[in-house]
């Protein structure tokens, strides 16, 4: 899928800390009592766990917010970069679905095709994705950055009949529309167009649907949803080259949001801040569905540069992301500290307390307060998916006071299998089964690594147009149940959390047969300072059977002229001192895992839009 090479995490820049709370922790006033009690509470909620629901549809949960939620704030977007946010309430939200639903499957007999969405994260993204999921037909939600030849391939795979676009992807469409006979319409957000052949405005299209509910149209609001009915087609971009269609019903999606409530405590007061890619079922359904079925609010943000003054200006309690942004959020934070001379303080309060959380005291968010504020004030929930974290980046997270949660899944699970509950988060862990799935390990080794096997609700109901690609992950037990080869590696402890170690197709065998899982070595150069980011691969090397074990390095230019004080490093310099950094490493690991050659890479890794490096890209790159 797209190649990004160009893609940069923005230099994130927070102000200088002055730590006045910690200081002053004296004075810092304490309910202890009503403290204890939470506590208590909370301990026997590591027993029972929060109250679960039982939806089968999406429609179920979209007529309960319509019904239960119409005054709260929806949504909260910029649709003008240099003014302010625009809040949008249920009952907007909702209308606006319910008229765009009744329009295209009655005035343009749409009912029961596919129809491809593709922008950016904005509002008619949401009301258009929501509206097929209620009664239009299939939805097709498409990667924005894909080049016009494979936005063209997509909609023809998925035969889809119309396509509903941003402005921003006008051009592109344009460029492959006379190309695509099949498709009826093309629909533009945020565009007020009447109908010209194919071409339509999707704003004219919601006003039709209006027109036609006051003139008594319900027939959208009648239809009935099968929550066994194939209602999402997603093509997966990956870390591989083959791009699958994965089908998902509304049984599917309904379960994600079952699955987490008894894992979670989320209010109506709770705001979600979407930074990730509406395509991807991790943002759709817990960065969109989620929140609907709590009736909370979401964030639009503007994009990765507008980040920290979005977090500033609409003050979310909950932020989901990718291990490489919590990561430099992370390390940009901590310089601060470092460059306000309160490293120390911060430390020693983190241990503080702590100390007295662990007695039922609670006063985190008042000491670190000048923290949270840079984070918008009110942050409650950091959920980290897609890929492995370091746990330092956790545990130092939850030592702020921030509730750190890591979800695991895939495309082909919609994608809940397994979430760390809030009351019990075991840093490093991927989570436990969520209540509607099962975990296995096949064939575990003698520390009990194997492939992640999945049996769970929210398992896709196959490969689009592909029973063989089906049946190759999806094995039928003795007893009739689908289980799914996730092609993870992990393990299970005694009390069912789940810890994954890498991915089958990514794991060096060596000659003696030992696994060598590159995640696990790549966390561990994460902590080093002077390297920005890097890949480990076995690389082929002729005349030797082995596979050499390589870091492909990205330095962190800037920290090592800090460090190093030198304005200018020759290339020899930059080399050397990140090899010195990784032979450290290689003490730690054991020999048949050390580090035997490294490569300095000057442009940046190429990666999918979850920031997964692709490595199949990078080890074909001469």
């Amino acid at each position: 899928m797209r190649i990004l090479n160009d893609f940069k995490i923005p230099n994130f820049k927070f102000p200088k800390l002055k730590m006045k709370d910690v200081e002053n922790i004296e004075e810092v006033k304490v309910n202890y009592e009503r403290m204890q009690k939470k506590q208590v509470i909370e301990q026997k909620r590591k027993i029972k766990g929060y109250e679960t629901t039982y939806y089968k549809t999406i429609k179920e949960i979209f007529e309960m917010a319509r019904e239960k939620y119409s005054d709260n704030i929806f949504m909260l977007e910029k649709f003008n970069t240099k003014g302010e946010f625009t809040k949008i309430t249920y009952k907007e939200f909702t209308d606006d679905v319910i008229a765009l639903g009744t329009a295209l499957t009655n005035k343009y007999k749409l009912k029961n095709e596919r129809i491809v969405i593709i922008g950016e994260n904005t509002y008619n993204w949401y009301v258009s994705y929501m509206s097929v999921l209620c009664g239009v037909g299939i939805a097709v939600p498409v990667d924005k950055e894909l080049p016009a030849n494979e936005i063209e391939n997509v909609i023809h795979r998925s035969r889809a009949t119309a396509v509903i676009y941003s402005t921003k992807k006008k051009d592109i469409i344009k460029k492959v529309q006379d190309k695509l006979p099949e498709v009826k319409y093309f629909i533009q957000m945020n565009n007020d167009d009447k109908l010209n052949g194919r071409d339509v405005g999707f704003n004219t299209v919601v006003n039709q649907g209006k027109k036609m509910l006051e003139k008594g149209d319900d027939s959208f609001l009648k239809i009935e949803i099968d929550p066994e009915e194939f209602k999402v087609l997603i093509f997966t971009s990956g870390t591989t080259s083959n791009s699958k269609g994965v089908m998902i019903c509304n049984r599917n999606l309904a379960q994600n949001i079952n699955a987490v409530n008894p894992y979670a405590k989320l209010h109506e007061t709770d705001r979600f801040f979407s930074i990730l890619p509406l395509h991807h079922t991790y943002e759709s359904s817990i960065g969109f569905l989620l929140p609907v079925a709590k009736g909370s609010s979401i964030v639009v943000c503007q994009g990765l540069k507008h980040i920290v003054p979005d977090l500033k200006e609409t003050k979310p309690t909950a932020l989901l992301a990718v291990p490489l942004l919590i990561e430099n959020l992370y390390k940009k934070i901590n310089q601060t500290i470092e460059k306000s001379g309160k490293a120390g303080m911060v430390d020693s309060m983190m241990h503080i307390t702590n100390a007295l959380k662990n007695v039922g005291v609670d006063i985190k968010k008042q000491v670190f307060a000048e923290i949270y504020e840079n984070l918008g004030g009110n942050l409650k929930f950091i959920v980290s998916a897609a890929a492995p974290i370091d746990p330092k980046v956790g545990k130092w997270l939850q030592d702020l006071g921030i509730i750190f949660m890591q979800g695991y899944g895939l495309t082909e699970t919609a994608p809940i299998a397994a979430l760390t509950p809030q009351y019990d988060t075991r840093v490093g862990s991927a989570g436990k089964a969520v209540n509607c799935a099962e975990l296995k390990i096949d064939n575990p080794n003698e520390n009990g690594e194997g492939e992640i096997l999945i049996k769970s609700e929210t398992l896709m109901i196959g490969y689009y147009e592909d029973e063989e690609a089906t049946n190759e992950v999806i094995e039928i037990d003795k007893d009739g149940n689908r289980w799914f080869h996730s092609g993870d590696v992990g393990y299970l402890d005694e009390n069912g959390f789940l810890y994954i170690t890498g991915r089958i197709k990514n794991v060096i065998v060596t000659q003696n047969g030992k696994n060598v899982y590159p995640e696990e070595i790549e966390l561990m150069l994460g902590d080093i300072p002077e390297i920005k980011e890097c890949m480990i691969y076995g690389k082929k090397v002729a005349g030797q059977k082995e596979l050499t074990i390589t870091a492909r390095v990205i330095p962190n230019i800037d920290e090592i002229k800090r460090y190093y004080e030198k304005e200018e490093l020759t290339e020899e310099e930059i080399y050397n001192i990140i090899w010195n950094k990784i032979k450290e490493v290689n003490h730690k690991l054991s020999s048949y895992k050390a580090i035997k050659s490294l490569e300095i890479k000057k442009d940046e890794f190429v990666k999918t839009t979850t920031m997964k490096i692709k490595r199949y890209v990078e080890i074909n790159k001469k």
